[in-house]
């Protein structure tokens, strides 16, 4: 699989929302993000450096609600983005993992590209707002990465009592790990990692 392919373009345009997002799985980690939600993209900004993925998102969303249906749409497209890039699959090492600290927080996060969408998230805040988001939503961001991604990630804190810290080191251990899953596998020699031969 040639890096140059794995790129994608989703736009996404509801009553809610309107989106436009463009992905590389290659990248180096250059961002460039408004979504309208200064906490959110701060985490957002957070996760492409360390996945070293390169991003470009903009969204606007009926922020006057409140930013439920921004972030999770932006993790509709997100997650859509990263299914269209990686295309088959083909030579990805599909299984990440990554333990990550920030201060006294510190975070699990484990990834399977397996096509089955599943979110296990075991995260608690000792807040409800950071800046202009309600902390709900990060749950809300990853289910709706995941589903569209179509790929299994476990999310846990295993320390922290700064709920900026938690939130960061949460976006910076899923980073990572997606990091390690959608590198490419030179052993594979370009095959699907599975033994169905798909994914």
């Amino acid at each position: 699989m040639q890096s140059e392919n794995r790129r994608a373009s989703v736009a996404r345009r509801t009553s809610e929302t309107d989106i436009a997002l463009e992905l590389c799985l290659d990248g180096t980690g250059l961002s460039r993000i408004e979504t309208g939600v200064g906490f959110f993209d701060h985490m957002l900004t957070a996760f492409t450096r360390h996945g070293l993925f390169d991003l470009t998102a903009t969204a606007r969303g009926d922020l006057h609600i409140d930013a439920h249906h921004t972030v999770e749409d932006v993790g509709i497209v997100l997650g859509q983005a990263f299914a269209q890039a990686l295309g088959e699959k083909r030579g990805i090492a599909r299984f990440g993992q990554a333990l990550v600290p920030m201060d006294e927080a510190l975070a699990e996060a484990a990834v399977d590209i397996s096509g089955r969408a599943h979110l296990a998230w075991s995260v608690a805040f000792s807040r409800e707002m950071l800046g202009d988001i309600d902390t709900q939503l990060f749950e809300e961001f990853f289910r709706a990465f995941v589903g569209n991604a179509r790929l299994t990630l476990h999310v846990t804190s295993r320390a922290g009592q700064n709920a900026h810290h938690v939130a960061e080191s949460c976006f910076k251990a899923a980073a990572r790990a997606l990091r390690v899953a959608v590198a490419i596998d030179p052993a594979l020699g370009g095959a699907v990692p599975s033994t169905k031969g798909a994914l």
